[in-house]
């Protein structure tokens, strides 16, 4: 194996795995969208959902046909707000945990 991996950084000794190469280079307009899209979908869920379990169950009729009782619609509306937060929570821990090892990575340097 190689003693150095091709970011350039010593990998310790031949029995070890050697690390990726990061990226570095520009995201793609896919990537840039597909990010974008990450970030949105969950906001613009919470920001759309009604307040209240009977608009959530109508909204539900006219978009499917399918009829709601009010319990369902509760948990249904609780379920997505656990849901579009728990994204947004997940998102938020996934970047901040990104800054800091790129931080870490370049303080090392």
């Amino acid at each position: 194996m190689k003693r150095y991996c091709s970011c350039g950084e010593a990998t310790g000794s031949d029995t070890s795995k050697t690390t990726a190469a990061q990226s570095t280079g520009p995201l793609t307009f896919r990537q840039r969208i597909t990010k974008t899209v990450r970030w949105l979908l969950p906001g613009i869920t919470l920001a759309l959902l009604p307040k209240c379990p009977i608009c959530l169950a109508a909204y539900v009729a006219i978009g499917t046909g399918i009829g709601l009782s009010v319990t369902v619609a509760t948990w249904l509306r609780t379920g997505l707000v656990v849901l579009c937060v728990g994204s947004l929570v997940y998102l938020v821990i996934n970047k901040l945990l990104a800054l800091y090892k790129r931080s870490k990575h370049f303080s090392k340097s």
